[in-house]
């Protein structure tokens, strides 16, 4: 779940106040299911591959070796950090993502993101990469907190996301690339960061890019 593929840029809103993340699972599974294969041969981005770099730089110097990647899509990501020397694991809600990431060597399972299910601590970091912005801002602070638990206290966490300037509020897009269209939550920078603060303290918080391509990047630790 790395990229909008979105031909319109108007997001419309569908009810979305009352949208909760359970409302759009099953959408979102069946719209990522049908467009796996067609991911899995994307190109990645420049700037996503030096966002993915840096987090690993971090990872390294901290020793912070155990890492899951939630909403891991085809696994790119994943394999290249396990092919860097982390021990990764990797889940996705849509079976048919996860069956790429296990083509691709890696520990992959089908979970969505209220029902991770990993003991408490698992972790010494946690990957997210334009996943979160499928969740409403109802159920973020209970999938943030479902995050936090599972990394050990010191551990790191990279969220990554679309959203602030003009790309702002909850719905779906008329003409989303993927069928059915897919829920999107976007954020504020400010609101973003007023979300994580309640669960994390903020090590670095960063722009790429402008307009209905703008990403906010952040880097978050687990201090207790």
């Amino acid at each position: 779940m790395d990229t909008l593929w979105l031909r319109d840029p108007l997001l419309v809103h569908h009810g979305s106040m009352s949208m909760r993340y359970d409302d759009v699972i099953a959408s979102l599974r069946a719209a990522y299911d049908g467009g796996a294969e067609r991911r899995d041969g994307s190109v990645k981005a420049p700037w996503k591959i030096a966002e993915r770099a840096a987090f690993l730089n971090r990872l390294q110097d901290g020793g912070h070796m155990r890492l899951l990647e939630i909403g891991a899509g085809t696994g790119q990501d994943s394999a290249y950090f396990q092919d860097n020397g982390l021990e990764v694991v990797a889940v996705d809600l849509s079976p048919a993502m996860v069956a790429l990431c296990r083509d691709k060597g890696i520990e992959a399972h089908a979970m969505d993101f209220l029902h991770l299910d990993f003991a408490p601590e698992s972790f010494d970091a946690v990957y997210a990469l334009n996943c979160l912005l499928h969740v409403p801002n109802r159920d973020l602070p209970a999938v943030l907190d479902a995050i936090h638990m599972l990394i050990r206290p010191g551990g790191l966490f990279y969220l990554g996301v679309y959203g602030g300037g003009t790309l702002s509020g909850e719905g779906s897009f008329d003409d989303d690339s993927h069928q059915p269209p897919r829920f999107f939550s976007f954020r504020s920078d400010a609101q973003l960061q007023e979300f994580v603060g309640q669960f994390f303290e903020i090590v670095d918080f960063h722009v790429v890019g402008s307009d209905d391509t703008r990403f906010q990047s952040l880097t978050l630790r687990r201090s207790k």
